[in-house]
């Protein structure tokens, strides 16, 4: 007997357990279809799925992890988002560096260790590098997480915060590669974990800089894949970007403090942890939004232009009534 005649024999079979009205309705021709249909898009949906795993790991299987052979390092690991990354890959016995311009003001697990370091400043990190490579090794997973975040419309927020946004969630993700990636390069061995936003996709007031830093931290991401995979021929050093919409983090402090006025969703630092630290324990590369509900903000700019600027007004006036709120004391 046939695969084929195994799986009717067996539909057939369940079909006559289920009730007299249920089996009538699905032996409409209609209902038969629509079935055929969803099924097509289920497979449809898991081939996309897989080709698009595939072809971002560039068709090179994940090796084993193996935590004693990997040194993770992390940029802002003393505060928000890095410390609980820090925490949650502490616990698996991954051996973790943190850089902060902050010490930490809590008591570090026993395989964590901390510098201190500006990463916006090339010869600060070159100085901590040689002290990292001294005493641990070579980094195998760079996590570059440290970000800042200011209040004010553009011609309200001061230039030296413009720079500072820049600086911290854009340029040092170069600086940090630049310092970091040869060794992985010359292993093909390796992750580069890039902490994005949804901020990445829209626009809105009041966020131009970090707008603009987090897209240009996507555009970062991007062209790093292309160079690993044409330039260097590093098919196997994976690369990863979040996503991330609000966090309840101090940088979000103005929505936290009223956060009955907000109607977005606000997200745990845990749930953006595991996330990140999935993408490094399976060693896969890709591209994850958070929350999964709000996937379809990555397709705003192939939406049509009555429709992106509506969904950037919703998003800026959600803001502007939060900060009219603040002013009135409620």
């Amino acid at each position: 007997m046939s695969a084929l005649e195994l799986v009717k024999q067996y539909s057939q079979t369940a079909l006559a357990q289920l009730p007299g009205p249920a089996q009538a309705l699905l032996a409409k021709p209609l209902t038969q279809k629509a079935l055929a249909v969803l099924l097509a898009l289920g497979v449809l949906r898991s081939l996309n799925s897989s080709l698009s795993q595939w072809t971002l790991n560039n068709w090179t299987s994940n090796q084993r992890w193996q935590p004693a052979h990997e040194i993770i390092l992390l940029t802002g690991g003393c505060s928000g988002i890095g410390k609980q990354v820090m925490e949650d890959l502490a616990k698996t016995g991954v051996r973790v560096v943190i850089l902060d311009i902050n010490e930490p003001n809590f008591k570090l697990p026993a395989n964590v260790s901390f510098y201190r370091a500006d990463i916006t400043s090339s010869a600060n990190i070159a100085e901590v590098a040689k002290a990292i490579r001294s005493d641990h090794g070579e980094p195998t997973v760079l996590i570059n997480n440290a970000g800042v975040g200011h209040d004010g419309t553009i011609l309200e927020e001061p230039e030296a915060k413009i720079r500072q946004t820049f600086e911290v969630n854009t340029i040092s993700h170069f600086l940090m590669v630049k310092e970091f990636l040869p060794a992985m390069i010359k292993a093909n061995h390796g992750h580069i974990v890039t902490i994005a936003s949804m901020a990445s996709f829209v626009g809105i007031g009041e966020m131009a800089d970090y707008c603009g830093s987090k897209a240009s931290a996507l555009a970062f991401h991007e062209s790093l894949r292309q160079e690993l995979k044409t330039w260097y021929n590093a098919p196997a050093v994976r690369t990863s970007i979040i996503h991330p919409m609000w966090v309840r983090t101090p940088m979000i402090k103005l929505l936290t403090d009223h956060e009955s006025h907000f109607r977005q969703p606000i997200m745990t630092v845990q749930t953006v942890s595991d996330a990140i630290c999935k993408q490094i324990l399976t060693q896969n590369s890709g591209q994850v939004i958070l929350p999964k509900s709000q996937t379809a903000a990555s397709l705003v700019r192939a939406m049509p232009t009555w429709m992106q600027e509506g969904i950037r007004t919703i998003a800026s006036g959600s803001l502007r009534r939060l900060r009219d709120v603040q002013k009135q004391g409620l």
